[in-house]
């Protein structure tokens, strides 16, 4: 008994962990970017995410173990604050970077060669208007030097672009419409026919600014079914998706103020779910880049970082509206809110969703129907834009 327990003990140690994860180093690649590897045994199955507040990024290796000790982050360090590690579920090791400031990544799996053996390489690089304006939600690449042979790029994925772009593309998507009122208020006033009047009034206003370029999901009273909406961005290669809505609690009729959505976790989850199992039907899944040829694990972390990059965004640009928002009246949630919402799930599109008000709500019905209100709820929505756009510009704009 004691020689199968000793045995089983034995066999536990040697395959419980079947990726040795020997060193960590990190130097300053450029100005802007921080360049981390990890020198493995053989190669890793990974996720990465990011997090806010306060700003980390997270890197769990499936079956692995650190060997050696971390080298301590100096306070020079233009990026990286700590690298924290911890176990997790027995056999994965996590690994937590603070961050000094948001950031966007890019990984590559490394093949053995005359450098080195099995590498994890992460590109960490600073997500600002000084970070050679790249987007903060599709980077392009860094290919590691000429030198090292890598293996496919398990890099976030982006829409196909022009090199250089014109116009900044926001898609305004009034919600309901046709056979669907939406909310009902008091005096009949139906959520449908406000945000249509506010979203024609949003998208004149952006396409006022110079560089800027509004399309309108719908112009009209007609219906539209939810994938349509994303689709209709998708298609004109929109930098932002921004669904309008009015609240409504038939209950409540003291309920005031705005409310701002982006996609929760449970939604990405549920969508990338999707995404997968139909990618063997798609030739053009997320942005161009088709994943019908792709393994399962790569096609789930091209699709993770593709969404995680996206749900940045939305955090960030949804808090620069509900902040622009507070300035013309009251706020129903002090905070970014999120939820499962079907028209905010698309992968590689920054998307919001706004309550404006509540329609069930007496005074704030009558507010709604109020064109110079209607002017107010417009003008505070581009300010939020605007305001995300000088700090996050997208790629190849000037």
């Amino acid at each position: 008994m004691r020689l199968l327990f000793g045995l089983l003990l034995l066999f536990y140690s040697v395959f419980a962990h079947s990726v040795d994860l020997h060193q960590i180093r990190f130097w300053q690649q450029n100005a802007q970017t921080t360049r981390v590897m990890l020198d493995l045994s053989s190669p890793a199955s990974y996720n990465i995410f990011t997090l806010t507040n306060p700003y980390r990024l997270v890197l769990d290796l499936k079956q692995t173990r650190l060997i050696n000790k971390i080298n301590r982050v100096t306070a020079q360090e233009p990026i990286l604050k700590n690298i924290r590690h911890a176990k997790r579920n027995k056999q994965d090791l996590r690994i937590v970077f603070d961050l000094k400031q948001p950031v966007r990544t890019t990984s590559y799996l490394v093949a053995p060669d005359q450098h080195g053996g099995h590498r994890l390489l992460l590109d960490i690089a600073i997500l600002n208007k000084q970070a050679s304006k790249q987007q903060a939600i599709t980077p392009k690449p860094v290919p590691p030097k000429p030198t090292v042979k890598s293996e496919p790029q398990y890099s976030s994925l982006s829409k196909p672009k022009p090199q250089k772009k014109q116009h900044i593309v926001i898609a305004v998507d009034p919600g309901h419409g046709g056979i669907d009122p939406g909310a009902t208020g008091k005096q009949n006033t139906k959520e449908k026919t406000i945000v249509l009047a506010v979203g024609k009034k949003l998208a004149r206003l952006i396409n006022q600014q110079p560089g800027y370029k509004a399309i309108l999901t719908r112009s009209t009273d007609k219906y539209l079914k939810l994938r349509q909406r994303i689709e209709i961005a998708r298609e004109h290669q929109a930098d932002l998706f921004i669904s309008l809505h009015a609240d409504a609690l038939p209950d409540n009729q003291t309920a005031y103020g705005s409310s701002v959505y982006m996609l929760s976790q449970r939604g990405a989850s549920s969508e990338a779910a999707q995404w997968l199992a139909q990618k063997e039907n798609s030739a053009d899944l997320i942005g161009g880049v088709s994943l019908s040829d792709k393994d399962d694990l790569l096609a789930s972390v091209l699709l993770d970082l593709s969404q995680e990059g996206t749900l940045e965004a939305s955090a960030l640009v949804g808090q620069k509206i509900l902040r622009s928002l507070g300035t013309v009246g009251r706020v129903h949630f002090k905070k970014l809110q999120r939820a499962a919402f079907m028209v905010l799930r698309s992968p590689d599109i920054p998307s919001v969703l706004v309550e404006m008000a509540f329609l069930s709500t007496p005074s704030e019905e009558r507010k709604l129907n109020d064109p110079n209100y209607q002017n107010q709820l417009a003008q505070a929505l581009l300010q939020g834009i605007k305001n995300y756009f000088a700090q996050y510009p997208p790629t190849g704009m000037n």
